[in-house]
């Protein structure tokens, strides 16, 4: 059963309830804004040219919605972890095993990626870091021991990782919003060769490459990698002390300030770069440091310089981040059997999980070692983000029509938000290309490996299977529609007939997956009762603040 035990309870105790508005703030638009910024405008620019403006939109549109999604049942039932523990209730342990693994697999990547992008970043004036497309022995290295400067911050508590992540993200605005006045000024008086509104044209158009390289982006040049970091407001949902007003408050603000910054930053590329570099188009401008070596291209080189030191404290400022949230990710997981009991462990004085701190530190190595340049680790981790998307809106109405949810934690509109949030997290992870989504497919299956593993040592039963048999359709259509389509497809199915058909099986898919969530609660009653003992004991116990960071 899903139900959680009496010892599991206790080590959700251990956790400070202490992170309030702006704290959460600061951790979405300090996760949002990592090395996404520095990379993902030069790579979108690159697949899509200036249409890379529009998914940059869309993108941001899909994240908004489902991040109301999430704002529900951050709402609903605050718990660190919560993410991945959701699909638990909901639609049981398949379902969670799935959405769980694709979530820790995206998260676990996220700290090597970050540090591999502050490497890259170093390697414009520090020679035998970078070489080609990836990281050297000595870049490898030294992306290591950051990644261990990530857990010692966390290692102390939340409290101190929340006011030193306050002072970070005032230094992450500040700066990619000077990057984009300057370039933009530069831009339109084309001071030292900088292209301006004219690189549209030279560059072969709006849409040089069509509209469905734009839509491909979305997931595989990092926008969803760069959305992504909202999530991670919810993750640490059980250290709010007022989750109510708190959480919907913060994901809604980081969302719509980085839609901003984003587009923001992708118009400063698209008119900052210097014309003579469009001969082969957009596809052959290419950086090793995009924003910076384009200040230097055009003449800023103070600019330059403070892009330079930026390198270092936006993506630490995000690895952090996701450092923490990644912690309670085996947390939940650890709770939900997934992974091995012995890291659902809290430690009393710094309210961390401190076993699943190390955990991850040792495994997020590994991801340096096959993928070791910052695109070609996003490449993979932004799909397998785009898979944990749907969960949430199934989630969210198998809890209303359970009764967990309530007038005062619903929010207007979700009854069409849900499912079209679900129907556009379909979507996004359809157009990304065939030869990049099928190199998810091994991933996948070795989380399905191990769940039979756990479903025959912990004999779960055949009803945790029926719960979440919809999301293995789910995922097999999606491939499925994906070898055959027109994004590096068969193109069996003309566009934009395929993502018609994808988007209506998705529809279906959905009810299926609500109505199967429904009956998995309705036929375990005593799921409910725990979740609102878990909801009642947060309500006698949770509002208290304890040293309030934020």
């Amino acid at each position: 059963m899903a139900t959680t035990t009496e010892p599991v309870v206790r080590e959700d105790r251990n956790l400070k309830q202490s992170l309030g508005y702006w704290s959460l703030v600061a951790t979405g638009i300090g996760s949002v804004i990592g090395s996404g910024w520095l990379f993902s405008a030069m790579y979108a620019a690159q697949s899509a040219g200036p249409a890379s403006l529009i998914a940059w939109v869309i993108g941001g549109a899909v994240m908004l919605a489902v991040a109301l999604v999430f704002a529900e049942l951050g709402m609903v039932h605050p718990e660190s972890g919560g993410l991945v523990r959701y699909p638990l209730y909901s639609n049981g342990r398949l379902a969670a095993a799935i959405v769980g693994w694709c979530m820790w697999v995206t998260y676990v990547g996220n700290p090597p990626t970050e540090a591999a992008g502050v490497v890259q970043y170093a390697s414009s004036y520090i020679p035998g870091l970078y070489n080609g497309s990836r990281l050297t022995v000595i870049g490898i290295l030294i992306a290591i021991v950051l990644m261990a400067v990530f857990v010692v911050i966390n290692y102390f508590g939340v409290q101190i990782f929340a006011r030193s992540n306050n002072i970070i993200t005032a230094i992450k605005v500040f700066i990619p919003t000077t990057c984009v006045v300057m370039l933009l000024i530069s831009g339109f008086d084309h001071s030292g060769g900088a292209g301006g509104p004219s690189n549209i044209a030279a560059g072969g158009g709006f849409a040089p490459y069509g509209m469905s390289a734009a839509l491909g982006t979305i997931a595989t040049a990092g926008m969803v990698f760069a959305y992504t970091g909202f999530r991670n407001i919810v993750e640490l949902s059980g250290e709010v002390r007022n989750p109510r007003k708190d959480i919907p408050a913060a994901l809604i603000t980081t969302i719509l300030a980085t839609i901003v910054l984003y587009l923001a930053l992708q118009l400063a590329f698209l008119f900052g770069v210097p014309q003579h570099l469009l001969g082969h188009g957009w596809s052959g401008v290419n950086f090793d440091s995009p924003f910076a070596q384009i200040a230097m291209l055009v003449g800023l080189s103070w600019l330059y310089w403070i892009l330079i030191a930026d390198s270092m404290i936006s993506p630490s400022g995000s690895g952090i981040v996701f450092t923490a949230a990644n912690a309670r990710n085996v947390f939940g997981l650890s709770k939900n059997g997934f992974f091995p009991r012995w890291l659902a462990k809290v430690h009393q004085g710094s309210g961390v999980p401190r076993r699943a701190l190390g955990f991850n530190f040792l495994l997020g190595i590994l991801f340096l070692l096959p993928l070791p340049s910052w695109h070609s680790i996003v490449g993979v981790t932004g799909t397998l983000a785009a898979f944990t998307f749907s969960i949430g809106a199934i989630s969210l109405l198998a809890f209303r029509r359970a009764g967990l949810s309530t007038r005062a934690n619903r929010l207007p509109g979700m009854m069409i938000i849900a499912p079209i949030a679900f129907v556009i997290s379909a979507l996004v992870i359809y157009w990304v290309d065939w030869s990049e989504l099928r190199l998810t497919i091994p991933i996948i299956v070795v989380g399905l490996i191990w769940y039979a593993v756990t479903y025959l040592v912990q004999h779960h039963g055949v009803g945790e299977l029926v719960g979440g048999l919809w999301l293995v359709v789910y995922l097999a259509v999606l491939y499925a529609m994906s070898f055959i389509g027109t994004f590096g497809g068969k193109n069996l199915i003309p566009a934009p007939w395929d993502s018609v058909v994808v988007a209506a099986i998705a529809l279906a898919l959905y009810f299926w997956g609500v109505a199967a969530g429904s009956r998995y609660l309705t036929g375990r009653p005593d799921v409910v009762e725990d979740m609102r003992a878990q909801q009642a004991e947060r309500g006698r116990g949770g509002e208290a603040p304890q040293q309030v960071a934020g």
